[in-house]
């Protein structure tokens, strides 16, 4: 009998718009996993109302999200996709391990403390009504790597894709893992972090020091996923260069960098041989071309989309059986954690 499968497990928070940075550097490098692992994919919407929402636009953005997913290459037949709310056992297992998280080791987080100061920042250059409160860090701000957590460890992870961002929130899931183990005795698979093959980091159009962000107030800084193709070719034909004249990659040259690297990401080869495949062009030329193999890439992604959004109850129907299937995975965890730690289970009724 072979072995199960190693379980990976990722997810994208619905705000902003679904980028070219993160097909290059996560949902590429997805489709692949799904052949070799035992994936889940999710929309972590619970995490996504750190900030405030309309509602309305937040529901649409789950679904679009999904569907993007799909029409990425995704295969429901290969791996478990899922809306985060839709499997009560996040929130209940983030609550037991909240009972484990020190108040030091939240306030540490240094995603905590860039959010909550950009927060601040805001507030005070907007100037809030007397009658409102000062915008500061909610709780569930500071308790959000405790909820990461939780969608890790319900599932047995074995290997998480994480970038240099959330490198710290799975070292608390793998603390938080070890301290149950240690108090109730084994109960949590400790997650690795998983580095698949180097995915592109993709950076901003605008400012080629930051990474790219489909968050980004800016538009000008990203090219979304669903971008007509005049946005497309707009938004690179502006992009940062530089005014030497010679296509050549430096990382001191970081606009131009930035594009080469995007390029030779798009067609699958190494940086040298776009490289040599652009000698003699100009500029203007090389935005060009970018511009139309990101338009071929991100065109039929668009068609599948669309093919996918409009059948709404087909797309309904399938995150219902993503979502049972969580449930199912994640309350055999749960069941052992609630027996562990002295809660009675409700009893089920047949």
């Amino acid at each position: 009998m072979s072995e199960p499968k190693r379980v990976i497990l990722s997810g994208i928070q619905p705000s902003g718009h679904l980028c070219i940075g993160n097909y290059l550097g996560a949902l590429v490098r997805w489709v692949e996993l799904q052949d070799q692992f035992d994936c889940l994919f999710l929309v972590v919407d619970l995490h996504a109302l750190t900030v405030p929402q309309i509602p309305a636009e937040l529901r649409k953005r789950c679904l679009s999200f999904v569907a993007q997913y799909l029409a990425c290459g995704i295969d429901p037949e290969k791996a478990t996709i899922a809306i985060q709310s839709h499997v009560h056992q996040h929130a209940e297992l983030a609550w037991i391990l909240g009972t484990l998280t020190s108040m030091g080791e939240l306030s540490r987080m240094t995603q905590f403390k860039e959010k909550s100061r950009r927060r601040t920042e805001a507030s005070d250059a907007e100037g809030s009504p007397a009658s409102e409160p000062k915008q500061e860090a909610n709780a569930g701000l500071f308790t959000y790597p405790v909820l990461m957590a939780a969608d890790i460890l319900l599932y047995q992870t074995h290997g998480v894709p994480v970038g240099e961002d959330q490198k710290q929130h799975l070292e608390l899931a793998r603390d938080l893992a070890q301290r149950f183990n240690h108090r109730y005795s084994e109960t949590f698979v400790i997650p690795e972090p998983f580095i698949p093959q180097v995915g592109a980091r993709i950076m901003s159009l605008q400012d080629p020091t930051k990474k790219m962000s489909k968050s980004d107030e800016n538009p000008n800084n990203y090219v979304a996923l669903l971008d007509p193709p005049d946005v497309i070719r707009r938004k690179i034909r502006r992009a940062v260069t530089d005014s030497e004249t010679q296509i050549r990659y430096d990382p001191a040259r970081a606009g131009l960098a930035n594009l080469l690297s995007m390029y030779a990401a798009l067609e699958g080869v190494s940086i040298p041989e776009i490289e040599a495949k652009l000698e003699g062009k100009s500029y203007e030329t090389f935005k060009s071309e970018l511009a139309d193999r990101v338009v071929e890439t991100l065109e039929p992604i668009q068609k599948r989309y669309e093919a996918i959004m409009d059948d709404r109850r087909g797309l309904e129907e399938l995150l219902a059986r993503g979502a049972a299937e969580c449930r199912r995975r994640a309350q055999r965890t749960l069941s052992k954690v609630y027996r562990k730690v002295g809660l009675v289970e409700a009893a089920r009724v047949s």
